[in-house]
């Protein structure tokens, strides 16, 4: 199944250069391009992509604002978001994690990252750069020391236990079904439990609380 992205970005170049990694890669169409905030958000709504990969300082309307009306808490058909800046700031991250994004990269990170980020996003996974994932949860985990965990609605089960810490080292859905020994429609029907039970939107909160709770340490 073909992958259809829009992407927004201000600067025409870096627009056109990601249009082109993403249309040279097998099973990823760009759909759209837009300028702005504005645009992105109209688009999106129109064209309804699988998977929208937004610069963050657009004018008018800015990317974290932008994904936060396609796939905040409040949008019943959510899109899914990456967000892609050159400013590797922490407020950044939490923002357009906050906002509903499914990945955080920056623009140097490469053409195999960004192509994993779209993938993992159409398939509801999040994928954030490793060095920012790695000061991103210590900043969360310090923040939290000491602080109670919210503990889950109902307790979870040994096995999303297993499935919880596994997603909380990176493994994705087809590598905790190889680890766990079961199959990929029983990985997906614990991630959506564990989720929940937690009140996590995505991969990322799931990590967070893992390591909240100390089920895994840095």
């Amino acid at each position: 199944m073909t992958v259809r992205v829009l992407v927004a970005d201000d600067q025409e170049l870096i627009r056109t250069g990601l249009t082109m990694i993403l249309d040279a890669q097998p099973g990823i169409e760009v759909v759209g391009q837009a300028v702005d905030g504005l645009e992105a958000v109209t688009l999106a709504r129109r064209l309804r992509p699988d998977v929208c990969l937004f610069d963050i300082r657009m004018p008018g309307l800015d990317g974290i604002e932008a994904t936060r009306l396609l796939a905040g808490p409040d949008v019943d058909d959510p899109i899914a978001i990456v967000v892609i800046t050159t400013v590797d700031l922490d407020e950044y991250v939490h923002g357009a994690l906050k906002a509903g994004a499914r990945g955080f990269l920056l623009k140097d990170a490469g053409p195999e990252l960004l192509v994993q980020a779209i993938h993992a996003a159409a398939n509801g996974d999040a994928l954030i750069a490793p060095n920012i994932t790695a000061r991103l949860l210590a900043a969360f985990s310090d923040s939290r020391f000491g602080r109670s965990a919210a503990q889950p609605i109902e307790p979870l089960t040994s096995r999303e236990e297993e499935v919880l810490i596994t997603v909380a080292r990176g493994r994705t859905n087809s590598e905790i079904a190889d680890e766990l020994h079961i199959s990929l429609s029983t990985v997906k029907t614990h991630l959506a439990s564990v989720m929940a039970k937690l009140g996590a939107r995505n991969r990322v909160e799931i990590v967070m609380w893992a390591y909240e709770t100390g089920r895994v340490r840095r």
